[in-house]
């Protein structure tokens, strides 16, 4: 039996009382600290601390950086400047999906790209089987602990704990390279995954532990809760966002998971345009939707999706919503059974239940005030 990895963060929680952890990936993380719904409540109204260490991080710098970045990536890495970040993907020559990633521009000749971590030898083969010019790639996955503090008083927590004003004020998708916090140099990022403001830390492995205790503390006051991988799950999945494996794959486009916006066909040539131009000019074959049931029942990721007796494609992820108190799912369709208010079925242990396509995304936060 293979050991599963740890994070450097492990020893910090692993005692907490009420945490539950499973295999994810080949690592041993918490799915839950106290209850899936409390933590995807808290992170929607105060906040929550994510350790998410198990993601990794891929230095590429040289002369020739941002020209292999556009040419391995679907976005335009050129339009980025210093201190920015891009939320963008990797593609095979037929359009379908390496993976999904976030690209951080240091400086010119300087980028950070951080990848999904059952992902990282894959995604570290592909981009060096691509490398050309002048440009060094390296995995630095195993120097970084990586923390999201994610909810509306993400930014109060984070000035309790001694962050710069310059931090507190980042726009979305930018960051600032060295933030001086709890003793450490970290580089702090306004991003996330769940739909609510909030800030991603990455950290020298070995002052996590203090990076941690320092914003749980600062966040007592403001109802800050240690989060898991389940209401992680369950916030992506109300606002939309794809998960890799599921709403995206290498036989799922981007176009076809609703992600185009993220590819920018009208730049210099990168791996993977000519199919996703040609799959564009002769519309697109299947559309990831949302579905609310009709009869009573939970969609589950896999579940066949009906139209009549026949199938149009399965459900990609499904739940019942713990913000909305729904029976929501994502699912890839045929595009003929893509418009909302579309009639469908889906087959919930061999029995067909009436649902609807509705729009997404599922819960979209308000503007403040």
């Amino acid at each position: 039996m293979t050991e599963l990895k740890r994070t450097p963060l492990y020893t910090v929680y692993a005692e907490l009382p009420g945490i539950r952890c499973i295999d994810f990936g080949g690592w041993e993380l918490p799915v839950q600290f106290s209850g899936i719904q409390k933590e995807h409540d808290a992170v929607r109204q105060q906040a929550g601390l994510f350790d998410v260490s198990h993601m990794g991080e891929f230095i590429v710098t040289g002369g020739g950086a941002e020209r292999f970045l556009q040419r391995v990536t679907t976005n335009d890495v050129s339009k980025l400047t210093d201190g920015q970040a891009q939320y963008t993907l990797m593609c095979y020559p037929n359009g379908g999906v390496v993976d999904d990633l976030l690209v951080y521009r240091i400086a010119a000749d300087h980028y950070m790209a951080v990848v999904n971590a059952a992902n990282i030898d894959k995604d570290f083969a592909w981009m060096r089987s691509h490398l050309f010019g002048d440009v060094s790639l390296e995995n630095a996955s195993d120097r970084y602990a990586l923390l999201a503090l994610q909810g509306p008083r993400a930014a109060d927590i984070l000035d309790a704990a001694g962050a710069t004003h310059d931090v507190l004020a980042l726009p979305s998708f930018r960051f600032n390279e060295q933030t001086p916090l709890a003793g450490a140099d970290v580089l702090i990022s306004r991003t996330g995954y769940t739909g609510e403001d909030g800030f991603e830390l990455y950290v020298p492995a070995d002052r996590a532990a203090d990076v941690w205790h320092t914003l749980m503390a600062a966040g007592e006051p403001y109802g800050l809760v240690p989060a898991g991988l389940g209401a992680r799950d369950t916030l992506r999945f109300e606002a939309r966002l794809p998960l890799y494996g599921q709403e995206l794959s290498d036989t799922i486009t981007p176009l076809e998971a609703g992600v185009g916006f993220f590819v920018k066909l009208d730049k210099e040539d990168f791996i993977g345009k000519d199919a996703l131009v040609r799959q564009k000019e002769k519309d697109l074959p299947r559309k990831l939707v949302g579905i609310e049931m009709i009869d009573r029942g939970i969609p589950r990721s896999h579940y066949p999706v009906f139209a009549g007796d026949l199938r149009i494609g399965e459900v990609t992820t499904g739940t019942q919503s713990p913000t909305l108190k729904r029976s929501l799912g994502l699912a890839l369709v045929d595009a003929a059974y893509a418009a909302p208010g579309t009639g469908v079925e889906v087959d919930i242990r061999g029995k067909r239940l009436k649902a609807e396509v509705i729009r997404t995304p599922f819960y979209k936060r308000l503007p403040k005030e």
